[in-house]
């Protein structure tokens, strides 16, 4: 009865919290207001692509509402745009074209109005409209947090941004980023296989459903949910660049849907069939579970850090992030130069390595030539996430806006790749093509193709109350890459008796 009475309790109270932001909305708060028509005349810029282009601050509104209770995401996410939905995790470079004139309407509009921010026990704050006209609540990010001055006056440390990149140069800090994570994430998948595999703790192999990139994959997915679902507006408020280097960079790279895919059509044409229906749903609910407990989790770290905040204001002691915020023209240049250095140094690093342990066929080939060709595949992917919530068809006339295009073609298009290169490592035979082929595997394919991505996009979809779309978006994952796999590997190892 106690904890029915608190669930009940919880439920009002989230309800209230969502009246509150409703009706502040509906009384014209001008910020939201001029947040809605911005997004609807970027919407009629792209008319002919059919689908609304996501902005920052729209995504970070949803992203916002799954962090509260179940039922309070329904209220706020049901009626949204399904093409939106379809950009919150990753949209890619799409609207970059378009980024810098809404920032210019955005802050011409601020100047007219020098509104405050919502009173002190609001956490959430009204941004616009959804397709449907209902109101959407955006975040207050960490960084955004008030602090109580000498006088006890509460004093905002929201600053207004003094510096815009060019469009060239915002294209160049994205790739340095990501390929410098894409690295990083490589480097973490390869030691989780060789720590949780054969060699060591012998808990995952190629000859069961726990496969080799299992490990990889769940600990991309549990992150994910913090960075790319709890954390993302905060650390969007210091780095746009730094927070997709972390979420389609390293956890993109981190985890790798194309050798899942290829272990279990591995272990099919093997007639292993149980084991690898078994390794596809096993490991979709553990990859599922495991960004659930990365958002609660993450939830849970997020309101402790809060209250730490709100504790250390309310004796006096100002909290100011707004000094890490990459802002200002300096700030971008030294951080550009130290990536691109960084990204600079490793991949050369890894081109001489790999140049090196191939020709003598020595332990690590495969580690460091999969380094020198996991840029071009996280690059490509982040490319392919533009297509996310366009549809399909041509102009206005689109359908299936609600389907990621852009990770379900790269998912399909990693795991057709891999089959190919898997059978003609079988065709060749030698240890050397072996090599090669596998270094592509783990590099190129293993940053083309995602599960961290994959997951969260499920996850939103489940949490938006879109569980037939959540269910047919995974199901056509798996069955289109599982068939492709199964006619480009399988049937030739059935027939030449590979």
């Amino acid at each position: 009865m106690e904890s029915s009475s608190a669930r009940n309790s919880t439920s009002e109270m989230n309800r209230l919290d969502y009246a509150r932001s409703a009706s502040l909305d509906s009384a014209g708060h001008p910020l939201g207001a001029r947040s809605g028509s911005i997004l609807s005349r970027r919407s009629s810029r792209q008319g002919s692509r059919g689908s609304i282009s996501l902005s920052r601050e729209m995504g970070d509104s949803i992203l916002s509402s799954m962090r509260r209770s179940l039922q309070s995401a329904d209220q706020l996410l049901g009626d949204v745009d399904s093409s939106v939905l379809a950009q919150v995790i990753d949209s890619g470079d799409r609207g970059l074209a378009f980024e810098n004139d809404a920032d210019e309407e955005v802050e011409n509009n601020l100047e007219h109005d020098k509104s405050g921010p919502l009173p002190d026990d609001t956490s959430m704050r009204v941004h616009g409209n959804n397709s449907q006209g209902t109101s959407v609540v955006a975040p207050v990010p960490l960084m955004e947090t008030k602090d109580t001055n000498a006088n006890g006056r509460a004093s905002s440390s929201i600053k207004a941004e003094p510096y815009k990149l060019s469009w060239m140069q915002d294209y160049a800090s994205y790739l340095t980023h990501l390929a410098v994570f894409g690295f990083f994430g490589v480097f973490t998948r390869y030691g989780l296989q060789k720590l949780f595999g054969p060699g060591c703790l012998a808990l995952t192999s190629d000859q069961s459903p726990l496969y080799l990139d299992l490990p990889s994959n769940m600990l991309g997915s549990f992150l994910m949910g913090w960075f790319g679902i709890i954390f993302k507006a905060d650390i969007r408020h210091i780095s746009d660049h730094l927070i997709v280097g972390i979420t389609t960079g390293y956890m993109g790279s981190l985890t790798t849907f194309s050798g899942w895919n290829q272990k279990m059509v591995g272990l099919s044409s093997k007639g292993h069939w149980v084991y690898a229906v078994a390794g596809i749903v096993l490991g979709m609910f553990i990859v599922n579970e495991s960004i659930t407990v990365g958002t609660e989790t993450g939830e849970r770290l997020r309101g402790w850090i809060l209250k730490c905040i709100r504790e250390k204001s309310s004796i006096g002691s100002k909290c100011d992030w707004e000094h890490w915020r990459v802002d200002t023209r300096t700030k971008h240049y030294v951080l550009l130069a130290v990536m691109v250095i960084l990204l600079s140094l490793l991949w050369i690093l890894s081109i001489v390595l790999a140049i090196v342990k191939v020709h003598s066929l020595a332990d690590g080939a495969v580690l460091w030539l999969g380094c020198s060709v996991a840029p071009p595949g996280v690059w490509l992917r982040w490319y392919l996430a533009r297509l996310n919530g366009g549809g399909i068809g041509i102009g206005k006339e689109r359908h299936l806006k609600w389907l990621p295009i852009g990770t379900l073609a790269a998912n399909v298009l990693a795991a057709a790749i891999m089959a190919a290169l898997a059978v003609t490592a079988k065709a060749e035979n030698t240890k050397r093509s072996t090599t090669v082929l596998s270094g592509i595997q783990l590099g190129f394919l293993g940053c083309l193709s995602t599960v961290s991505t994959f997951a969260a996009e499920v996850y939103t979809m489940r949490r938006s109350g879109q569980i037939v779309r959540a269910f047919v978006y995974a199901a056509a994952t798996f069955v289109l890459s599982f068939v492709l796999g199964t006619l480009i590997y399988s049937v030739p190892v059935w027939v030449e008796h590979y």
